[in-house]
């Protein structure tokens, strides 16, 4: 592991998403150096499915040799942002580094993706970052030290990575785009960069993803944290840059990468916006026991078209797990007929209720198919 130097002792580090997984990683890896960490997450009480809480991560930052101020936080929410900044502030004395780690995530395509999740992806990812940023930023300018490192990939533009999963695509490169446009527009005052993984790490989030096995495939959260260290301890004018994990530390000579293994000597899966295609990447977790959640659409499968296609494109983008819970609809399609067949909607009386917008859709789909003549 890289050494600690010292060089954040009495700093004050304000980290979204820090109750677990990478951002509890950097908030532990500053403790080491005496350095002042805001855990600013929403989990409080403990997750069901989730490790830790702000209060658990605080207990560890503490027991690292960090003073810690766990504050709850919904990065979405600008009071609740404004009360954590103002609190660090009051508690510490200003804020020096912030990292934008807070992230959501749904590879779904167009059509499987509900807006309620497309929300969720650019209101934490884009508009939060964004926000966080706004409200530390007039502090970090009075900081001799200032940085803002957010967790996000270089903007490939390789559609390869926009064609499965556009929504969070667009929702992660927003905050790559906060780097490109607040390094120039603060360059000289605040150092702002971006770190993304090499490969996989192994979060309670690439569990989720990679399913059963894909742990071994994966690198721990301690090189993030590593290489995170690196670029907040160099000075103001190291900015505008997208940096990759293992590069920032072979420059630093470190050459051991096993270390970082979650298991030493296995093939590791690389990360997403990089240079390996999504279908490689799938194949590759699945040739080595995992069983990856999410699945890009083969190539060979044919593109929608015709009538009776197109169709059933309009209800996929309706129908989905939320439309069949709020609605407690059940839908059966009876297609007859050799060259014209007719669709009709056989459910007998649905029970519209909850969303009325929602139901306004359902009852124009509806009325659409009823009369379809295919």
């Amino acid at each position: 592991m890289l050494q600690n130097t010292g060089k954040l002792a009495g700093c004050t580090l304000f980290i979204t998403g820090a109750s677990r997984g990478i951002g509890k990683a950097i908030a532990l890896k500053a403790a080491r150096d005496g350095a002042n960490i805001v855990i600013a997450a929403k989990t409080a009480e403990p997750h069901p499915k989730l490790p830790g809480t702000i209060f658990t991560a605080a207990d560890e930052v503490e027991a690292a040799g960090g003073k810690a101020l766990p504050c709850v936080v919904d990065i979405r929410d600008e009071q609740q942002i404004g009360a954590a900044v103002q609190k660090a502030v009051e508690t510490f004395g200003g804020i020096d580094i912030l990292v934008n780690n807070a992230s959501a995530i749904s590879l779904t395509g167009t059509l499987e993706t509900p807006m309620k999740k497309v929300d969720l992806m650019l209101g934490i990812n884009l508009r939060g970052t964004y926000l966080t940023s706004k409200l530390v930023i007039p502090h970090l300018l009075k900081s001799r030290s200032a940085h803002i490192l957010n967790l996000s990939p270089p903007l490939n533009m390789n559609p390869v990575w926009f064609k499965n999963h556009t929504a969070y695509t667009m929702a992660k490169y927003g905050m790559s785009m906060c780097v490109l446009g607040m390094a120039e527009e603060f360059r000289g005052q605040i150092a702002v960069n971006a770190l993304w993984p090499k490969t996989a790490i192994q979060t309670a989030a690439m569990d989720m993803l990679g399913g059963e096995g894909v742990g071994k495939q994966c690198r721990t959260a301690d090189i993030i944290a590593d290489a995170a260290y690196a670029i907040l301890t160099k000075p103001k004018d190291y900015t505008g840059r997208f940096l990759v994990d293992e590069d920032v530390l072979r420059e630093l000579g470190v050459k051991d990468f096993d270390q970082y293994a979650v298991q030493p000597g296995h093939p590791l899966l690389p990360d997403f916006f990089l240079d390996e295609a999504p279908e490689n990447l799938v194949k590759h977790m699945e040739e080595h026991g995992a069983t990856p959640a999410f699945k890009p659409p083969s190539s060979d499968t044919p593109r929608s078209g015709g009538p009776i296609e197109s169709t059933f494109d309009v209800i996929r983008g309706v129908l989905n797990e939320d439309v069949v819970k709020s609605t407690q609809g059940i839908y059966r399609f009876d297609l007859s007929g050799k060259l014209k067949p007719t669709m009709a909607f056989m459910s007998g009386k649905l029970r519209i209720k909850g969303d009325m917008t929602l139901a306004i859709k359902l009852e124009k789909l509806m009325g659409r198919m009823n009369k379809a003549k295919l």
